[in-house]
């Protein structure tokens, strides 16, 4: 998938920002995710590599072309819900999920170099019900 700056955007089609967000619940976002992987063209997805060795600057900024991440952020229901793109530090952001979370379902360690979509889904969709835990995010929930 490419990515262009509105700058560029601007510089070939109209482009509005005043789209009004689409408003989700974090279990909406995930089960859209789901869903998302679910339906995805693509069998196989591939991996983060060694998410939880990556400086934390770094961890947040990996991305690449068929994850599961992308699968999620090509949808335009989690674009206009506020998912600003596919790395990793934004899928992180956008559904509310801890490391230990995001790297069970993303990282080359629990499936290799490739990773069955339909797997990934249901991984996904478990941690609908399950919220962050850790102290970060206690005082989240606790202060909004």
């Amino acid at each position: 998938m490419e990515q262009y700056a509105l700058e560029q955007l601007k510089a070939v089609a109209k482009v509005s920002t005043t789209c009004k967000r689409l408003e989700l619940t974090r279990r909406e976002r995930i089960e859209r995710w789901a869903e998302c992987l679910e339906r995805s063209p693509r069998p196989y997805l591939r991996t983060l590599h060694e998410t939880e060795y990556q400086p934390i600057a770094d961890r947040f900024a990996l991305r690449d072309d068929d994850t599961p991440i992308s699968v999620a952020f090509a949808d335009p229901i989690l674009r206009a819900a506020g998912m600003e793109n596919d790395s990793y530090g934004e899928a992180r952001r956008f559904f509310e999920l801890s490391d230990e979370q995001l790297h069970d379902v993303v990282c080359f360690c629990h499936f290799g170099e490739r990773v069955s979509a339909a797997t990934v889904a249901r991984r996904v969709r478990k941690m609908a019900d399950r919220s962050p835990s850790g102290f970060f995010a206690q005082l989240r929930a606790f202060f909004g």
